[in-house]
């Protein structure tokens, strides 16, 4: 699966992270508020987003978000733990400015990272904080379904989500159509989901 895709929608663009970007993006990320109920909430300080920076670099699937009109950084997020048996492949270390909250812009986002994921897996999970509502409200209006819970790398309790791609045409005759699976009997493994990683 090629994971640093460059997606492009009406209100933003995704494009793989560079080093370059740092301070662009720390300067979104440096607001507190946007991490209020993250489980891990510093990281708005300089060197814990240093960190978290680091490894989106080392993951491979980081993207940064540009606003279409502005040529400005808003945000980022990420591919990860790509699966071939299980057709899966999670998104998660999302965040935007709070300027670009409210819904349009995250829709958008992973809209263009679904339809990505969608030609290369049968199924997207998301991992949320347990306290992190609106994070879980936004993955719940893309229609994921909550599937099970897990515990992170820093020792947070989360649940995670999952949506499924189901081929069946739209009314254009395209066979991409999206469709989250409520039936938990067939989620993928979630309870044995590596806990080493932290997500949205």
């Amino acid at each position: 699966m090629m994971r640093q895709p460059v997606l492009k929608g009406e209100l933003l663009e995704l494009r793989p992270l560079r080093p370059e970007d740092f301070d662009d993006l720390y300067a979104v990320a440096s607001d507190p508020l946007i991490w209020e109920q993250h489980p891990h909430n510093t990281r708005y300080q300089e060197e814990v987003f240093r960190k978290f920076f680091r490894d989106a670099l080392a993951s491979g699937g980081a993207l940064i978000a540009i606003d279409s009109e502005t040529g400005r950084v808003i945000g980022s997020s990420r591919y990860a733990g790509y699966d071939k048996e299980k057709s899966q492949v999670e998104i998660g270390w999302t965040f935007l400015a709070r300027s670009h909250w409210g819904g349009v812009y995250n829709k958008e986002m992973k809209r263009l990272m679904l339809e990505h994921a969608f030609k290369f897996v049968n199924n997207v999970v998301f991992v949320i904080g347990k306290q992190n509502f609106r994070s879980q409200k936004a993955v719940e209006k893309l229609g994921a379904v909550r599937v099970g819970s897990t515990v992170d790398g820093g020792g947070a309790d989360c649940f995670v989500y999952r949506i499924a791609a189901v081929n069946q045409a739209d009314s254009n005759g395209s066979p991409s159509r999206l469709h989250a699976r409520t039936d938990r009997n067939e989620s993928p493994g979630f309870d044995a989901w590596p806990t080493a990683r932290r997500r949205e």
